[in-house]
């Protein structure tokens, strides 16, 4: 008897030969990333595991729908195998249970047949059991492939989606908030390696928001091992608020800056050859994020930007971040911005706000360059 550990995917099977085994090769490589003493063989459909494995790490791996422990054994050994893994399994302390059958290759008995004889000889092994098979005690998968059977009784759930890697890179720009890292994991678990940008706005945003976004990124990092936040300083807010409060234009002050912000990460973007940005924004959510301003927002970008929550409400977000482990450290005490105005604009026209970038004198600031790499 062998023991083995069963990993499942779903989407990579539905790919064309060539992209399947490509991304095959792929999921085995992030899996031995996060696990390098235990060794992958592939099979259509699937994947075996063998060696030093910690399955803690498998539920982190995008790619992964499932994976089960399993006993590996000959078929002309089934059946004192499948009553030894019952004795070992529990079945003794159940009321009803279930036979779960899966065959592949050329047999002389059908799935069914095999399922039926197997049930009848757990029943005269355990005369107290039952068979239940809409809702029972206890479950027993037999898988039979060729002259091979495997066995298991759990199924435990991976984050699925497709490997990391196999959709190019994005760079997202995170606050530390609870958005913007949500939305940085969906675009992950699309097969997006993210690049986490932060912009730091030091005259109106003291450390404990740099610090926050630090503890943010490093809770993606069992879904993601070499992500690495990026920081950048740039002056060109404070020059620009100054401007906006002597013209009686401060309302657009959060616009100017996430237009700013985009130019920032496109910049970035392309120097690494990222193919987008992602962004935490939400229709609605806050003033910058009205239909009208999100129009202002994304003219001023000419690469992708990738808004994969802007359909959630607040309640969803927070329930992904829960789920993902986000959401502690995103609501760690931080200061909040001091350029914001009381009044925000909610419906900017884009003429206007192309006007007043033009007329201001903040706008010919260059574009900082990327000088800081905040991880450990």
């Amino acid at each position: 008897m062998t023991a083995l550990w069963l990993v499942r995917y779903s989407e990579i099977f539905l790919k064309s030969d060539p992209v399947r085994r490509q991304w095959e090769y792929l999921l085995a490589s992030n899996i031995q990333n996060v696990l390098p003493n235990c060794r992958v063989k592939s099979e259509r459909g699937r994947l075996w595991l063998s060696g030093d494995v910690d399955p803690t790490h498998l539920e982190k791996v995008f790619g992964i729908v499932s994976f089960s422990a399993v006993d590996k054994i000959p078929l002309e050994e089934l059946n004192a195998g499948l009553l030894e893994f019952c004795k070992r399994h529990g079945l003794k302390d159940a009321k009803t249970f279930a036979i779960r059958m899966k065959r592949v290759g050329k047999h002389d008995f059908t799935s069914s047949e095999k399922a039926a004889e197997l049930g009848d000889l757990v029943r005269n092994a355990f005369p107290h059991l039952k068979v239940n098979l809409t809702a029972p005690d206890k479950e027993v998968f037999v898988e039979i492939r060729d002259e091979d059977c495997y066995l298991y009784d759990t199924v435990t759930s991976g984050p699925g989606g497709l490997p990391l890697g196999s959709g190019g890179t994005l760079v997202a720009l995170v606050s530390g908030g609870i958005d913007s890292p949500v939305a940085a994991y969906m675009m992950m678990k699309r097969g997006c390696r993210i690049i986490p940008l932060y912009v730091a706005l030091d005259e109106f945003l003291d450390q404990s928001n740099l610090a926050r976004t630090e503890q943010v990124v490093e809770s993606l990092r069992p879904y993601q091992p070499d992500i690495r936040l990026q920081v950048v300083r740039d002056s060109y807010l404070a020059s620009a608020k100054k401007e906006l409060v002597r013209s009686r234009l401060e309302k657009y002050t959060c616009l100017l800056c996430k237009r700013r912000m985009y130019r920032i990460a496109e910049s970035f973007a392309r120097s690494v050859g990222a193919k987008g940005i992602v962004t935490g924004e939400s229709i609605g959510q806050v003033a910058s994020q009205t239909l009208d301003n999100l129009m202002v927002l994304t003219d001023v970008a000419t690469i992708p930007v990738y808004r994969p929550l802007i359909g959630f409400d607040k309640a969803e977000t927070i329930r992904l971040a829960k789920e993902i482990g986000t959401y502690i450290p995103s609501t760690v005490r931080a200061s909040g911005c001091g350029a914001v105005p009381k009044k925000p604009s909610t419906r900017a026209h884009l003429e206007k706000i192309r006007e007043i970038e033009e007329r201001l004198v903040a706008s010919s600031i260059p574009i900082p360059e990327i000088t800081e790499d905040s991880s450990p």
